[in-house]
């Protein structure tokens, strides 16, 4: 199973966005396909510290994948590449 990681901060217009996205995408694929888990960079310093200016962030099997925007089209292939 692939791990998807979206990395973000309550009350974040770009984050709330991204978290549509990734749901959609996620969507495609059959519920055993991807996990998806949030962390938010106001509930771990490492985390804060390591992303606080490029949130969202999204993580694919902890690797990074993408920050402040995010693709449907890029991160549907990406996925699809994981998962395959």
């Amino acid at each position: 199973m692939t791990t998807l990681t979206l990395i973000g901060k309550p009350d974040c217009h770009l984050c709330d966005v991204a978290r549509e996205i990734v749901d959609a995408v996620v969507a495609d694929f059959p519920d055993d396909a991807v996990a998806v888990r949030e962390a938010s960079i106001l509930d771990d310093p490492a985390l804060y510290e390591q992303w606080w200016e490029k949130i969202p962030v999204v993580l694919i099997d902890d690797r990074l994948h993408a920050h402040w925007r995010v693709s449907p089209d890029r991160l549907r292939a990406a996925l699809k590449e994981h998962t395959a």
